[in-house]
């Protein structure tokens, strides 16, 4: 099925160089599938490919939005491209929407910026959390990367562990992967409100239900 699949994103990609070695412009949208293409394909060929469009639009003073320099910043990390990575996010404009937020975490894990991680945390825990304010909402499989990545700190960990248990009874986590939220295309406001949305705790007891996600 991958190999299916690579095929058609390795065939899309070819097609999009083709129309920019024709110079047909891009727009926003091209750009988007373009970098969520490069994404896809995870490799050091197409990072070179994202990483020469977005420099080439750059250069030509072209707008890319946010959801494309997300897809660049996320296949970064994936590479193991850090600078480049966090390059990309720093010029973000507006970084506040979920994707940032938890590409922001995966930057500070691959930078072991661990009690910079654990801040970030008990701020969103913390911060004003009216119905009205938006909040930062976590991915549970970003939170489990944080976990491992402090477990051999005692400290770190327990702070970790108290914000964690905070975050869901805030309802400030979603058992969305990264991956699913970078490639999530609400149709509307009302998709992302229940993307957000997406409880993994227990309104009877208050104690989330992943849990044993810790012992595993």
């Amino acid at each position: 099925m991958w190999s299916w699949l690579k095929m058609s994103f390795t065939g899309a990609l070819e097609v999009l160089i083709e129309m920019k070695n024709q110079d047909v412009k891009f727009n926003k949208d091209t750009y988007v599938l373009a970098f969520a293409i490069c994404y896809k394909l995870n490799s050091p060929e197409s990072f070179t490919i994202c990483t020469t469009l977005r420099e080439e639009a750059l250069i030509k003073g072209e707008i890319l939005c946010r959801r494309a320099s997300c897809f660049a910043v996320a296949l970064a990390l994936n590479q193991n491209q850090l600078a480049k990575a966090i390059s990309i996010f720093s010029q973000i404009m507006n970084p506040e929407s979920i994707i940032c937020t938890n590409l922001n975490i995966m930057i500070h894990i691959q930078s072991n910026m661990l009690k910079t991680l654990i801040d970030i945390l008990k701020d969103a825990t913390e911060g004003n959390l009216s119905r009205f304010v938006k909040k930062h909402v976590f991915s549970e499989e970003v939170l489990v990367k944080v976990r491992e990545k402090v477990k051999d700190v005692p400290a770190l960990l327990a702070a970790f562990d108290e914000l964690y248990g905070k975050l869901h009874i805030n309802g400030q986590v979603t058992t969305y992967t990264l991956d699913a939220l970078l490639c999530h295309t609400p149709s509307d406001r009302k998709s992302h409100t229940v993307l957000l949305n997406k409880r993994t705790v227990s309104r009877r007891t208050f104690q989330p239900l992943s849990q044993s996600l810790w012992a595993e």
